[in-house]
């Protein structure tokens, strides 16, 4: 390219945001694209609702330009997008957001400029669905615009594993656009980029990486099940298997989010319209499904052995997030948990430091409670780890429970917990 670099990111969420401000923060001319006007406006005020980047850091780079305005895209050169790809109802890929951005592209895409796809998505989209649509600019693929895919490896609410120090994969679709694609991540990615032999293979190998840890998660929620069972407790099982050196630790667990729940079923999808029913891939994802409802069944059976009739129950789930340390609430499984206990009668309180209150109620009709005030308790389910819950001590968890109780009982799905004989605790 014989004219300077200016990156558009096409969509600011959880990974569109770190990117934009990365390639900023690196010198790079940027203008950041999401079609969300509240969005925009919020990080224009320097508040970073997904706490990837930092609220003190979105003001720092003078080179990144927040907008919902389309005609801004013209100044650019290299468009990077970062849309979500979630699941419809019957599980089948949802590709309407990475359509809507292609259109998008395609009506601001110049000559000799280059668009890198980074959603997830199953082998084949990029240049079977998203190119033909930047085709309609009038311009040719390979001839006039350059094409690649990179798959994303943000890791929310992980301040180890950053866009900086993950490897990055890197396709093109040829080479002298594989190479330059390669050039400009470098910019940003210190830990270097991987050349990728296609773009379908660089789509192939990110949903892979995420279908590969739900089947592991599925393994170990299933032994925890058999476990159960049994009347062992799955960590000391794991802490003792792990003392192999090639034990893979995994841990059970609820599986949400916008990645490990959906992509799998991105693979599954692609298989089936090919004539092939994956078998592994699909009986992992009914057992992290089920999980929610298993866990509510654990509660309600604890509960009953200490006398405490659903009815009368006052519950605390602490924690609405699909993850720890994260204030992403997409596709979070604790919901789960929740729906199951209404179908016996419970409705319980539920508190997270993180999630946004507005969003919970509109995503899933919950008010959140202040976990400072609450008393009384006759369970807690501990559903998600966040810090500020790992940091307490057992005496916090002891005064928010009806003092009539000889034993408290709590369901700790994450297993972070390791308290006296006071509490009748549950781990998965």
């Amino acid at each position: 390219m014989n004219k300077p670099l200016k990156i558009a990111v096409i969509g600011l969420g959880y990974v569109g945001l770190p990117i934009a401000y990365a390639f900023a923060k690196r010198g790079v001319d940027v203008i950041g694209f999401d079609v969300n006007k509240h969005k925009i406006e919020l990080y224009k005020k320097g508040i970073d609702p997904t706490n990837e980047v930092g609220n003190e850091n979105l003001g720092k780079v003078s080179n990144l330009l927040y907008t919902y305005d389309e005609n801004d895209l013209d100044k650019a050169n290299f468009f990077i997008v970062a849309v979500p790809t979630p699941v419809n109802e019957d599980k089948t890929p949802d590709l309407v957001p990475v359509i809507k951005a292609s259109e998008v592209v395609s009506r601001h895409l110049n000559k000799g400029d280059y668009v890198v796809y980074e959603s997830t998505v199953y082998p084949g989209v990029t240049e079977d669905i998203a190119v033909p649509i930047l085709e309609r600019s009038g311009l040719k693929r390979v001839v006039d615009f350059k094409f690649g895919y990179s798959p994303e490896r943000i890791n929310p609410g992980d301040k180890v594993h950053r866009l900086e120090t993950i490897t990055k994969v890197v396709s093109g679709c040829d080479i002298e656009s594989l190479e330059h694609i390669a050039k400009v991540y470098e910019i940003v990615v210190d830990a270097g980029v991987f050349k990728a032999k296609s773009v379908k293979v660089a789509e192939a190998a990110k949903v892979i990486e995420n279908s590969q840890r739900d089947i592991n998660i599925a393994f170990m929620n299933e032994l925890a099940i058999i476990f159960d069972l049994l009347n062992i407790d799955t960590k000391d099982v794991l802490d003792a298997a792990s003392t192999k050196w090639n034990f893979l630790r995994f841990t059970p667990g609820l599986v949400g989010g916008h990645c490990i729940g959906v992509d799998p079923y991105y693979l599954t999808y692609k298989a089936q319209s090919l004539g092939y029913q994956p078998e592994v891939i699909l009986a992992g994802r009914r057992i992290n499904d089920n999980m929610g409802k298993y866990i509510a069944e654990k509660s309600v059976k604890k509960m009953f052995a200490h006398g405490v009739t659903p009815q009368s129950a006052k519950v605390l789930v602490m924690g609405i997030t699909f993850k720890e340390d994260c204030p992403d609430i997409r596709n979070s499984k604790v919901i789960d948990i929740i729906n199951e206990l209404k179908e016996y009668g419970i409705t319980p309180m539920v508190c997270d430091p993180l999630a946004d209150k507005d969003e919970v109620r509109h995503e899933y009709g919950l008010e959140l409670v202040d976990f400072n005030i609450v008393k009384d308790l006759d369970a807690i389910i501990l559903a998600v780890s966040h810090y500020e819950y790992r940091s307490l001590k057992e005496s916090d968890y002891k005064k928010l429970y009806h003092q009539k109780h000889s034993k408290f009982t709590l369901i700790d799905v994450k297993s972070i917990t390791n308290f006296s004989d006071e509490f009748d605790t549950w781990r998965l």
